[in-house]
Parts: structure tokens; sequence; C-alpha cells
């Protein structure tokens, strides 16, 4: 009995602790820079932490079934460098391009993980190299800026609706997609099942390949939606456009409360992760800490956040 209700307090823990979290940095920093708190500068914010948020809704369908996937920041940055090449002939088809592009790669991992039984990391990481050569390639090596005429099909992206950016709205929508996959659907509830046990999930007839496969597929078109954003916002398409965004987007999944061990988590607790990140993002820029060094941070805040998430009895050996 004791050890269930350890259990409990240590669950109910990890379900607050990250919201808790949010709101001491979000007063920390108001109180060293009171400027923050205000409308305009939290709207910022929130347009900020839309992509981050985008490319971390994606992998935390991997991470729920006990995956990663390695491949965001390359799909992402292809993904930008895609629309900068083909706006000007296909217009608003460049968008629609650019995410099924994303699917295909997102299928082309899953069916490597699932079909071929090679880890998700590898997968990811290898189709992460192909695809950052991709971007290389057709891009030249080069940043692409985007012309006048072709950012006027971008407005959906940069424009605003009442005040609130359109970056924010498409923020929204994701996260209500994604949190209607993740609880109306079955696949939201088989993935919970697997990520908590893969084997009693097998044993009671879940087509487990099938999910992973889908959720990898997600992974790929949200970072590619996500590249997409990017292009529009910086007006420009870039092979390493999205590149230092990894870390944060594992880091926000985690940060939110999701095991990386897979099976408890949601896009609910991956929101909270983001804006965690985007605020000690801040935090980090008003102290004058180097954009380069902030990863040793994140680094850091993810190890924590693993070791307080992580569950153990699912690792017997840790290799």
């Amino acid at each position: 009995m004791r050890r269930i209700i350890e259990r409990l307090g240590t669950d109910r823990l990890r379900h607050w602790l990250p919201l808790a979290t949010l709101v001491v940095l979000i007063a920390l920093v108001g109180v060293v820079q009171p400027g923050f708190l205000e409308p305009a500068t939290l709207l910022q914010l929130a347009s900020d932490t839309a992509v981050l948020f985008i490319l971390a809704t994606g992998v935390t369908f991997v991470i729920m079934l006990g995956g990663i996937d390695l491949s965001l920041q390359s799909m992402a940055s292809l993904a930008s460098v895609i629309v900068a090449l083909t706006i000007a002939p296909l217009g608003y088809g460049s968008f629609v391009l650019a995410i099924a592009i994303g699917a295909i790669a997102g299928l082309l991992s899953g069916l490597a993980h699932v079909r071929l039984k090679i880890p998700s990391f590898i997968a990811t990481l290898a189709m992460g190299g192909v695809l950052f050569s991709t971007a290389l390639v057709i891009s030249k090596e080069r940043s692409i800026t985007l012309e006048d005429a072709e950012r006027g099909y971008q407005i959906w992206i940069t424009g605003s609706v009442l005040d609130v950016p359109n970056v924010i709205v498409i923020g929204l929508i994701v996260l209500a997609i994604a949190h209607t996959l993740q609880s109306r659907t079955r696949f939201g509830r088989y993935s919970a099942a697997i990520g908590a046990g893969e084997p009693a999930a097998y044993a009671s007839g879940l087509k487990v390949s099938r999910q992973k496969v889908f959720a990898f597929v997600l992974s790929a078109s949200f970072a590619a939606l996500a590249g997409v954003i990017l292009a529009g916002r910086l007006a420009s398409g870039s092979p390493t456009l999205a590149a230092e965004l990894l870390l944060p987007s594992i880091a926000a999944v985690v940060v939110g409360g999701t095991a990386i061990t897979g099976g408890v988590g949601s896009v609910w607790r991956t929101l909270i992760g983001a804006l965690i990140i985007s605020v000690v993002r801040i935090g980090m820029t008003f102290l004058g800490v180097n954009i380069f060094a902030q990863n040793i941070v994140f680094g850091a805040v993810l190890i924590a956040a693993v070791a307080i998430t992580i569950d153990r009895s699912k690792i017997p050996i840790v290799k």
C-alpha cells in the first residue's frame, strides 16, 4: 500500500511539475524584464513557440510508442528548400509538395524500422542524413531567398487575424488535430497501449507495425509543416534552416512530461514543454548567453527531464 501511495504521489508530481515550472519561469523573467509580460511580447513568445511546438508534436507520436525520430531538423530544412525552389511555378502547391515529401520520408523511416527491424534512432538518423544531403544538392549548398512576388503566397503564415499572428492560429489547429488523434481515435489509444507494453499489445492482436509506421508519417509530416512555416517567416529556404531545433524539440516533449520510454504523455504536455523551452531561451537571451551555447542548457534540461520521467522498469539494463 505504501508503494502504491508513493507511486501515485510521484505520478501527480510528474503531471503538475511542468506547468508549475512554466508559471515560475514566466514570473521570474517578468520580474527581471517587466516588459516580458506585456500582451505584445507574449504574442511574440507564442509565435516563436509555434514552430518548435509543431516539430515537438510530431515526435510526440513516436515517443509515445517508445521510439524516437532524429530526422526532424533535416526534414524541416528540406521542406523550406522545396518551398523556396517550387513556390514560383507551383504557388500554394509547393506547400502541399513539401508536406507530401515529408509523409513519404516518414513512411520510409517507419518501414525501415518495422520491416527491417532497425532501431528507430538508427533508421531516422540515416533518413536525416539522406534528407540533409538532398537539401544540400537541390539548393546547391546555398540559402534561397524568396522574391517579393513569391512572398505573397506566404500571407497565410505571416499575416494575422484580429491582431493574432496566423502562425499561432496554425499552432492551435495542429494542437486540435493532434489532440483529436490522441484522445478520440484508435490510433491514440493503441499508441498509449503499445508504449506502455509492446509485448502485451502484440498479444492483444493490435497492429503494432501499422501504428508505428503511421506515427513516423505524422512526425515527418509535421516536421515538413514546420519547415514550410519557417520558410514563410524567414522568407527563405536553407539546408540548415532548422539545424538547431532537434534538441529543443525533443527536450520540449520530455520536459512537458511525456516519458521517453513511451506510454505516458500528450500533446498538451508537449505544448507546456515547448513554452518552457521558449521562456528559457528568452531568459538566456536576456542574460546574454550565446545562442550556440544555449544547447548546453537544453542538453542539461533534457537529461534532468529524462531522469525524472523515465520508467526504469522498462529498461532493466541501461545500454
